[in-house]
């Protein structure tokens, strides 16, 4: 996993921290996870992020490399260290959180799919899996989406909307990503059990 570079990076994770996972993907969306990283991190949790190909050309990895004080994941074969990132990851993550998930991570995700870090990664975490949806309402509503959600859900991961609403194409329904602030409280409250074991 390809990690871009920072002489001042925080790669000391305090035990008494939880360290949450952030996976960012291609949706217009991708910009409010800059938030929520800079929100996590002025509540004393770690943020890794891992960023599809797709989420770098809408937002820089440089932005989530400063906000986090972590080196951002951007690609699965560049692996410094012997031990592959992806498992080495898992070990220390406490959850995992995709935000916004493309329909196109939520059918990799469910059908076992890892083609890039993020999905990789995925499949190597054993903690609770957040996924915050945003996309089309169409394809919000398409049956393949649905079905690919349903699945995850079976599977014990958590979804935090989407809401209705208008979204970036100019369309309006359900398929808006959740509000910041809720994804906030949602995750939050979710690592506050891992703060204390």
């Amino acid at each position: 996993m390809r990690k871009t570079d920072n002489a001042q990076l925080d790669t000391k994770q305090s035990p008494e921290n939880p360290l949450l996972v952030l996976g960012v993907t291609g949706s217009i969306a991708a910009y409010k996870a800059a938030d929520l990283t800079s929100r996590l991190r002025q509540a004393g949790l770690g943020v890794q992020v891992i960023m599809t190909a797709a989420a770098q050309k809408l937002v820089c990895p440089q932005t989530f490399c400063t906000l986090s004080r972590h080196p951002v994941i951007t690609d699965l074969w560049t692996m410094p260290d012997w031990q592959p990132g992806h498992v080495e990851l898992a070990m220390r993550a406490s959850a995992l959180l995709v935000m916004p998930a493309t329909a196109n991570i939520i059918g990799k995700m469910a059908h076992g799919i890892a083609d890039d870090a993020l999905s990789t990664y995925y499949l190597s975490h054993v903690g609770p899996v957040y996924v915050a949806p945003a996309m089309n309402p169409r394809m919000w509503a398409n049956p393949a989406v649905q079905d690919n959600c349903r699945i995850l859900t079976e599977r014990g991961v958590h979804f935090i909307g989407p809401v209705a609403g208008p979204v970036a194409c100019g369309e309006a329904g359900l398929g808006r990503m959740a509000a910041v602030d809720e994804i906030f409280a949602v995750t939050t409250r979710a690592l506050k059990p891992c703060a204390v074991k």
